[in-house]
């Protein structure tokens, strides 16, 4: 489905405000499940960084580093959002993290590439869950993902691709 046909869709539903059928403990259980993700996806970036550290010969410290404060950044919108709900934000990743760092400590084994590699495939599964989840959410959330969050999975998932094929072709 296009962007444009999604939105016309999805806004002109007048029942995505809370009290008109959304329940409130829900969405803010959708919320802080992203939470979980983008508390993982900076951990998980923020760990990979302090491996490389500023090593000259790493092609794209500054774009992780970007990546990672953006993860940071989305990561306090939904606590905000999550507070505006009156709900209680997570204050760890859970068991996603724990998955995550030991996926990125055995791919960082392997190499840059590898490492790359599992980063993309956490942001790819984080774009998942923003498109499977937004559903869940009232309008206003729903907004946030649609015009926040989504476009910057997409954005970090394009620039792992360019850094992948940079590093693959060296």
């Amino acid at each position: 489905m296009a962007q444009g046909d999604y939105e016309s869709e999805f806004y002109g539903d007048e029942d995505r405000e809370i009290g008109k059928g959304l329940d409130t403990d829900e969405v803010i259980r959708q919320l802080n499940s992203f939470l979980r993700g983008e508390i993982s996806a900076a951990e998980t970036y923020r760990s990979a960084l302090e491996k490389v550290g500023d090593e000259p010969s790493v092609v794209g410290v500054g774009l992780l580093r970007q990546i990672q404060e953006e993860h940071s950044r989305s990561a306090e919108a939904l606590r905000d959002r999550i507070r505006e709900l009156g709900g209680e934000p997570a204050d760890s990743s859970g068991a996603w993290g724990a998955w995550a760092k030991m996926t990125q400590g055995v791919s960082t084994l392997f190499g840059q590439v590898s490492a790359l590699k599992a980063l993309k495939e956490g942001e790819e599964h984080g774009l998942k869950d923003y498109e499977e989840g937004i559903d869940e959410l009232d309008l206003t959330s729903a907004q946030l993902v649609q015009n926040q969050f989504i476009p910057a999975q997409e954005r970090h998932i394009a620039l792992l691709d360019q850094l992948i094929s940079t590093k693959g072709s060296a």
